[in-house]
């Protein structure tokens, strides 16, 4: 027997009714973590409606985030220049692992954060110096968040360090960016730079 419907909301209607939706910034970055990946194939030829495919959303629903793609692209830079997953990798190594240990652990990480923000710096290129805007203070705040966490690594080793230990995370930073960015033939390997940066270039008499 079928129980009439009294006026109110089936609890179907109810249901869908209460279901939350998305926030403007929770919708903001699903947009960009779903841009990201596209940028990096096309650079900023990459379209809406490509861009509302991959997010699984309409393309008015884009610009109700962003106000246009200029907007999007400078978040997918902040997005891209945020150190948050390789300072996580970082704090996850063991410090009672030898040091050698300890910063290739860390240089692995930081390799794959360098790649991942050159592979979009390298698409939006073509947009020229309006592109730069956004990355100025990013650039400065990542790397002293990378530096503090590189210099917790050196902790253990307190007692015997030749320079304090934020200086040691700076010096070990530049050498690996640095050499992260050769292209020359005779570049160091990762292994190459950690080994120099403990022991020296000149190896014992």
């Amino acid at each position: 027997m079928l129980t009439p419907h009294t006026g109110g909301m089936t609890p179907t209607e109810n249901t869908r009714r209460r279901a939350p939706g998305m926030s403007v910034e929770e919708r903001r970055s699903m947009i960009v973590h779903a841009v990201l990946p596209l940028l990096v194939e096309h650079g900023p030829t990459v379209t809406t409606s490509q861009i509302a495919r991959a997010a699984g959303i309409g393309e008015g629903t884009i610009f109700r985030a962003f106000k246009d793609k200029e907007e999007l692209f400078d978040a997918c830079t902040v997005e891209a220049l945020r150190p948050d997953h390789v300072l996580d990798a970082i704090a996850e190594i063991p410090l009672d692992q030898p040091l050698e240990a300890r910063l290739a652990e860390a240089a692995e990480a930081l390799g794959a954060h360098l790649e991942r923000m050159s592979a979009l710096m390298a698409a939006l290129h073509p947009l020229g110096r309006t592109r730069r805007s956004p990355m100025k203070g990013g650039r400065r705040e990542s790397m002293t968040a990378m530096q503090e966490a590189v210099t917790e690594l050196f902790a253990p080793e307190q007692g015997r360090l030749r320079l304090p230990a934020d200086q040691l995370a700076s010096l070990f930073l530049s050498l690996l960016f640095s050499g992260k960015r050769l292209s020359l033939e005779a570049s160091p390997t990762t292994s190459q730079i950690i080994d120099v940066f403990l022991h020296g270039a000149v190896g014992a008499a």
